[in-house]
């Protein structure tokens, strides 16, 4: 009996074990559990909550912060730009002098078109004193271009174009006044025929010009048709009846006057450096390239 009765109690004892050791399990392994949800909600509420919205980019963009850049980065960036600077620089110097030459060059062309103008103006002066015609415009243009530089020459042209006389007039009045020059009308018959005499025999050179009336008058025309005045004019002279063509010499050396002025105006629109003037009245700055060319030698 004593050993019945002492068979439950053994028995009971590891059953109250197991009981016991499965509570406090179950108490430590929900004491763990807790212990580990108190730490994770802490962790959370430690850390940020990240909100959603449309401009995230631009918030994690101004998040980072950008590098600072090193000094070799910006002294290479200040030297680029110096760089830079310095290639406008030039550019602008080129530019500038481009401009100049430009100028110079509307300057040059300005000037030659003023001296091409008043050659040609130079040019229809003469052919309208040629034809005996009055020069009008011609004549303003002629002060206005050459008034400063030539006023001789100027005024002896326009006093020409007031009765012009022209080269054919001057070699049909010789034509007319040939017999009248090649014996004075107050030679006497016995003078006269002493003259005629002693033009029979003349010793002279071979390459001398034979001193003959009809001689004379001949060269005095050749000479008249190729602007040769003076010459024309010291045969003349060498006749004997002379002194009737006293009216016909006048006319002459003024039209040989007149010749020569105009060969110096003509000569002023080309070399003359400072005094010309252009249609406007201004005054021609640039030197012509003929003259240009004469300086450089």
């Amino acid at each position: 009996m004593n050993m019945q009765q002492e068979r439950p109690s053994r028995s009971a004892f590891p059953l109250w074990a197991l009981l016991t050791a499965f509570v406090v399990g179950a108490v430590l392994s929900g004491w763990m559990v807790w212990r580990l949800a108190a730490e994770n909600g802490a962790r959370a509420a430690n850390q940020p909550i990240a909100t959603t919205t449309n401009t995230a980019p631009a918030s994690s963009t101004r998040a980072t912060p950008l590098p600072l850049p090193s000094a070799t980065t910006l002294a290479r960036e200040v030297t680029e730009v110096a760089e830079q600077q310095g290639g406008l620089n030039q550019r602008l110097a080129a530019a500038e002098q481009r401009i100049a030459r430009l100028d110079l060059q509307a300057q040059a062309a300005t000037g030659n078109a003023a001296r091409a103008e008043g050659l040609l103006i130079a040019f229809a002066t003469r052919r309208a004193l040629e034809r005996g015609a009055e020069l009008g415009y011609l004549g303003e243009q002629l002060r206005l271009r050459f008034g400063d530089a030539l006023p001789n020459a100027v005024e002896t042209v326009l006093r020409a174009g007031q009765n012009p006389i022209t080269q054919d007039q001057l070699a049909a009045r010789l034509d007319g006044l040939a017999p009248q020059l090649a014996s004075p009308s107050s030679e006497q018959g016995w003078s006269r025929f002493k003259r005629e005499l002693s033009e029979l025999f003349v010793i002279r050179r071979a390459s001398s010009p034979s001193p003959a009336a009809d001689q004379r008058l001949e060269r005095a025309r050749a000479f008249l048709e190729t602007g040769r005045i003076d010459a024309a004019i010291a045969e003349v002279q060498a006749l004997p009846g002379a002194d009737g063509a006293s009216r016909w010499i006048r006319d002459a050396r003024n039209y040989g006057e007149v010749q020569k002025a105009l060969d110096l105006i003509e000569t002023a629109a080309i070399l003359e450096p400072r005094r010309l003037r252009d249609g406007e009245g201004h005054a021609v700055e640039q030197l012509s390239p003929a003259a240009e060319t004469a300086i450089a030698r």
